[in-house]
Order: structure tokens, then sequence, then C-alpha cells
């Protein structure tokens, strides 16, 4: 049966895609219109040869970092008539006012872009986190994914953005990979593919323009870029055949944008120390030219170490235009920049037609986004808006979607209200909300704790206690900003975790799937849920599950170990159990 199941998983994500495939979405922003033509034409004879480079260049902002900063920002586009922004830090309230005060102050409407794979919530507070692409990859159902794209575009739309640098259409089939990890749908190309196209045709059909990335594939790498220059040493064959394949899906079903990789890949240039982003073979020759894609070529950020390393003081900049990207993204220096790519065309290392070219793609994308006639950010009904039920429904019925029965759903079943239970919480000092709703629905329990540098007496201590309960319900909780692929738990909780799982224990985790890996014996649970972040919703999905209240039919998105491999998840269809008593 082992041998059966890829193929099996490989073909329910394709017959859920189908209907996606076929519906009808919003036309790419590159398809003829006159009226268009005509909007991009009259912005275009108004500006002059260095204001045309200028559009290419888009500048960070934030509105976490006070006065000053915001009006070096708003002093670089009134002096260089940059094309666009890309927010960070900050809060929704703040950045509305600014895009706002920014728009006013801009020649050519701005470009507003996010970092937000998960929603605002990555980089805005007080806004809504929906779950991570690893959580999504665990979804059957890909309308739910492309129903979040809608509401997020929405929350784009509300603050006055237009370009979303999402997906991640990486497949992390490394799970060492430092930099990609939960942020991937998982590990095997079509269900990277199936989830990510639906990502991006639902943030397209709404007006968003989308960034799909990390061309031409991160997710097999052990190095961060943004840190160093990672080398990827596959074949072209290899690339072709995996890393490849979601590009090429998604860039002909209409992708909007591509952002490239800083990575050297000698299989495509050959060129020593040369970032994918600096490639002409790769981003003309390859991206456009091979696979035909007609949207925004968008280097990733070109502050990052692994593109500025080789090629300091500017040059990367100018090579990034040379090898044919369209937006050069958070240049170290952009006054710099623009000035050398002027002088680079002046020159004859770039030909103008080329800076023309990108210039109009950049302003047909504006006028595909509504920027033709842009209006203010309303901030009256904003807060509101941005935390309306229909969303917050939405975020609860992914994370329910995604609750994978990760081995045998027998001690679910047989889990009674009325006995001796002990619900554990791991890695935290205080009850949990998964304590919270699972001891309104099991009065006969007791709640533990232990944190996640507990020592070998307490330890002890709480197994010999636990030992005298009739059901364990363990809770495995990782309370870090980012669920990283291994727990920074000490070793002797790590132990502890292994000797409650020989109990009668349902072992539910609230992690990164990968860290599965690294807790030897885990498996011996009697029945394993995995949700794979510490949010409030999963808490509450696998409270519904152990609990009898909801079905589970999630998957693994990745392979963790010989115990556990890509698509395992049993379909855990409830069988109701009588309510003894509610705790209040």
């Amino acid at each position: 049966m082992r041998a059966t199941r890829p193929r099996l998983f490989i073909l329910s994500i394709l017959l859920l895609v189908s209907s996606a495939l076929t519906a009808q979405h919003k036309k790419p922003f590159f398809e003829p219109d006159e009226a268009k033509d005509r909007w991009v034409d009259s912005i275009f004879r108004k500006l002059n040869k260095k204001e045309k480079i200028a559009q290419m260049f888009f500048v960070r902002a934030h509105t976490d970092k006070g006065r000053a900063y915001e009006d070096s920002v708003e002093k670089m586009i009134r002096k260089c008539r940059v094309g666009g922004l890309v927010f960070f830090q900050g809060g929704p309230g703040r950045q509305a006012v600014l895009t706002n005060r920014y728009q006013s102050a801009s020649l050519v409407p701005l470009l507003i872009a996010m970092d937000a794979e998960w929603g605002l919530a990555m980089r805005l507070d007080s806004t809504l986190a929906y779950p991570y692409q690893m959580t999504l990859g665990a979804i059957q159902d890909t309308s739910l994914i492309y129903q979040m794209g809608r509401e997020v575009g929405k929350d784009f739309r509300a603050l006055g953005m237009h370009l979303n640098f999402a997906p991640v259409v990486d497949i992390n089939n490394n799970p060492a990979n430092p930099v990609i990890g939960y942020r991937s749908f998982g590990d095997t190309k079509y269900n990277v593919a199936a989830k990510s196209q639906a990502y991006m045709q639902g943030l397209q059909d709404e007006g968003i323009l989308v960034s799909i990335k990390h061309f031409p594939g991160h997710g097999d790498t052990n190095v961060d870029s943004h840190h160093d220059l990672p080398q990827l040493k596959f074949t072209r064959d290899r690339l072709d055949s995996l890393e490849l394949y979601p590009f090429r899906q998604l860039i002909n079903q209409g992708a909007s944008g591509v952002m490239i990789a800083h990575m050297n890949i000698p299989s495509l240039d050959a060129t020593k120390n040369l970032p994918s982003t600096l490639s002409q073979p790769i981003v003309t020759g390859l991206l456009k030219k091979e696979l035909g894609f007609k949207g925004l070529a968008i280097t990733d950020a070109m502050e990052m170490k692994g593109v500025v390393k080789f090629f300091p003081e500017g040059e990367a900049d100018v090579r990034a235009v040379i090898a044919g990207n369209d937006i050069i993204e958070l240049s170290e220096n952009t006054k710099r920049a623009i000035k050398l790519v002027k002088k680079a065309v002046k020159h004859g290392r770039i030909e103008r037609e080329q800076i023309n070219a990108s210039v109009k793609k950049i302003l047909e994308a504006k006028y595909w986004a509504g920027l033709n006639m842009e209006k203010p950010v309303e901030t009256e009904q904003l807060s509101a808006h941005l935390k309306r039920a229909e969303a917050l429904s939405l975020v609860q019925r992914l994370t329910d979607a995604s609750t994978t029965v990760l081995k045998s759903d027998s001690m679910i079943k047989a889990l009674d209200p009325s006995r001796r239970t002990a619900i554990i919480s791991l890695g935290t000092s205080e009850i949990s909300p998964f304590q919270r709703e699972l001891r309104a629905r099991i009065p006969n329990a007791t709640n533990f704790l232990m944190s996640k540098i507990g020592s070998a007496t307490d330890i002890r201590a709480m197994l010999r206690e636990v030992e005298k309960f009739d059901q364990v319900i363990m809770a495995v909780h990782d309370y870090r900003k980012r669920p990283q692929s291994s727990l920074d738990y000490n070793t002797q909780l790590k132990i502890f975790i292994a000797e409650l799982s020989k109990l009668n224990t349902i072992t539910c985790v609230f992690a990164n799937p990968y860290t599965i890996a690294g807790l030897p014996g885990i498996e011996a649970s009697k029945s394993l849920v995995v949700n794979y972040e510490n949010s409030v919703e999963a808490q509450r999905s696998a409270a519904k599950v152990i609990t009898s209240q909801m079905p589970a039919m999630g998957k693994l998105p990745v392979s963790i170990n010989s115990f556990f491999k890509t698509g395992d998840g049993i379909n855990f269809f409830p069988e109701p159990k009588p309510l003894i008593g509610q705790v209040n």
C-alpha cells in the first residue's frame, strides 16, 4: 500500500483543483487593451530619461520608525520619482495615512507592495493572520485557499496596496532549509503547484498583482540568501522536472509577477559567483523566452548579502537591469543605482529600448491595479473591515481543513469524557487555549503544564502523577514567532514526550511537522494529530477533532521520517459522544 499512496495523493490534488483550472478569472495585465495603452502612453510621454529608470525602483517603507524615516521616504519619492514602495513593519491605520501622503507626493501613482504570504499580519500589527503555507499544504479542498486569496486581496485593496510578494512556490524538499520551510506548500511539485495556483488566482481575481517566488526554486538549499549566496548544483534536467514545474504551471495560468532568487546555479549560468538575479540567461533566456513569461520580473531584495557580496557599490543594481528584471526591489542605495543605470545606458551596457519596455510594463500593471483612477485610502472603517466576520470564519475553516490525524484514530474514538484524563501542554507555563477547549468537554480532566526548559526533577514528578490517569492528551507547542524545523526543547523534555507516548495517549503537535523527526518515540502514541502551527485556531481545531465534534481530512504535505510520509493522514469521521457536563 505504501507505494500507491503518493499516486493517490497526487490524483486527489489534481481532481480538487480541476474546477479552478476551468473557472473564468480576471485577465492578466499584459493582455491587449486600448484604454490601457492610451493611459500608459500618456504617462510614459511625460517622463524624462531619469524618471523612466526610476520607475523600475521600489524602496522600503515603514510605519514604526518615526517621522524622520517617513520624511526620508517622501523625499525619495519627490526627488527620485521611484515607481513603488514595499511596506514592512507597522500598523494598518498608520500605513493608510502614510500611503495617502506618499501617493499625493508622487508624480506617477506608486505601486504599493508587501510580503504578505499569510496575510497582512506577516508585517502589520492588529491584523488577521491566515495559516502558513505549510498548513495550507495539508488542505484537500483548494477552493478554501482560493477564498483566502480573495480575502487577502480585499485587505490589500482596503489599504491601497496592489502587489503581494506571494505565493511561495518553492518545493521544500530539504527539511534543513533555513529560509523556506513552513513558507512552502510542501515537498511535492503537484501539491505546491495546485495550492499556489489557487492562492494566486484568488489574489488576481481580487485585482491584486502577485509575485510567485523564488525563481527558479529555493526549496532545496541549506543557505539563507539574506546572509550569503546559496549554490544549486543540480542538473538542468533535475531543475526542469522538479523546481521549475510550479513556476511553469502558474506562468501558463497568467501569473502577473515572478520574483527571482539570489542563487548561483552553474547548470543555468556557469559564471562564477553570479546570482540568478543578475543572470541574463536565467532572467531573460529561461524565464522570459523559454517559459514565455510576459509579466513583471522582480528581483528579490537587492540589499541581501546573497546578491551584493560579489557585486558591491551598485554594480548589482546595474546587472539586475541588464539581466532583464523589470522591478529592482530595495536597492542598498536607490539614488546611486538610478545614476549608475543611467550611465550604463549612456555607455551602451543597457539598451534604452529595454528600459522603455520595462517601464511600459510597470505602467500597464499600475493601470490593471486601478492606479489610473486611484482614490485615497478610506481610514474611518478600516479596522472593522480588516477584522470582518467572514475573514475570521475563513481562518478557522482553513485550519479545520488542515487538521491531520497522522496515526490511528483508535484512541480518539475510544476517548471517554467520564474517565480521569490528564491534559498536558508542553512548551508553555500558562494554560493553553487547547486545554481550555478540552476542559469544557471533558469534565473529569486535570491540566498539567511544563515549560520547554523543565527540570529533570519536575519532569519525573509529573510523569509519576500522569501515570495515575486513565487517558492522556498531550500537546506539543512551539511558541516561537516562526515555526522552525526543530524544537528548542531541552533533552529531558524530549525524553518525557517519548515516555508519555507509551501511555493511553493522544498527542497533538502544534508546530512545524518536521519537528516530529526530532522527537523519537512520539510515534508510539495511540493517536497522533498534527496542526502545523500554534495558533489559537489550530488548538481549537484539534480539540474539536479529539472530542469528535468535527472530521479531520488533512494530509501531510512533507515527508518527516520513515514513519510518516507525504500524503499520510487518516480521513477521520467522528462518532458522536455524550457530553457528561459543562465546565466554565
